[in-house]
């Protein structure tokens, strides 16, 4: 009889410059009160309904991303669950777009350039500069310690985040084949670079693909040959993913 594992992959809870629509990236903006909600509220909910259990969380090292999955296990009594935070699974860096409205930017540059800095597999955002009232704090910020040198981003494209990410999600891939039951609790476009790697997927077909917040997508492995059973699934009330799921596409007010 053929083995199998589930893989959970998750956003974060709504941010602060979420909720302001604002690029983040690696700025480290906290939940909102909404975003807490979401994680107890819309992510737990969907994981208990589903029968869903973890051995080990992946999270990146910034703060909404471990906040959430702290809340998701705290609801579910597992606190007592291994957490590994890792910085290549941080969101994609923005570079000088960070901290402004997407709608600011969109009126500066146009909104095809913005949804091509957003979507586009290749396009990369300008650089951030010392003048960004951000640039400081995301440089100086101790999290990111353990960034090698000369890793350390100015700003990324989507196919740059998901170079990034390929070989965390081979480390973790292989603990799922394993037998291990892991929940990955990441960002927007960590969670799309990943879905690329995971789904086989063109260019092309990830620019189209958009993540809402605190949405449980699961996979499922035979844990003898690797090989992907089936496509996502979504869990939770298909109106309410295809709600959020359009305000995530949209550039916004």
């Amino acid at each position: 009889m053929m083995k199998t594992n589930r893989l959970v992959l998750l956003r974060h809870g709504e941010s602060e410059f979420n909720l302001e629509n604002k690029f983040c990236g690696w700025h480290d903006a906290p939940l909102t009160e909404n975003g807490e909600r979401e994680a107890c509220m819309v992510a737990t909910p969907a994981i208990r309904q589903s029968q869903l259990d973890f051995d080990v969380v992946y999270t990146s090292v910034l703060d909404r991303s471990k906040k959430t999955a702290d809340l998701i296990l705290s609801n579910m009594n597992r606190a007592y669950v291994p957490v590994k935070a890792d910085w290549r699974l941080c969101e994609r860096h923005y570079g000088n777009l960070t901290g402004f409205k997407k709608r600011e930017i969109a009126n500066i540059y146009g909104e095809d350039q913005v949804q091509a800095w957003r979507r586009g597999y290749d396009d990369v955002p300008p650089a951030i500069d010392v003048e960004n009232r951000y640039y400081y704090t995301i440089r100086n910020n101790p999290i990111f310690d353990d960034v090698p040198a000369g890793q350390f981003p100015l700003t990324e494209s989507l196919g740059m985040c998901v170079d990034r990410v390929e070989p965390v999600w081979k480390e973790i891939k292989q603990e799922v084949l394993n037998g291990t039951r892991v929940l990955i609790c990441v960002h927007g476009t960590v969670t799309r670079a990943l879905v690329k790697h995971i789904e086989c997927i063109s260019k092309e077909a990830i620019q189209k693909v958009n993540i809402p917040n605190c949405i449980p997508r699961v996979y499922e492995f035979n844990m003898k040959t690797g090989d992907l059973l089936g496509g996502a699934i979504n869990l939770g009330d298909p109106e309410y993913i295809k709600k959020k799921t359009a305000q995530v596409a949209a550039i916004g007010d």
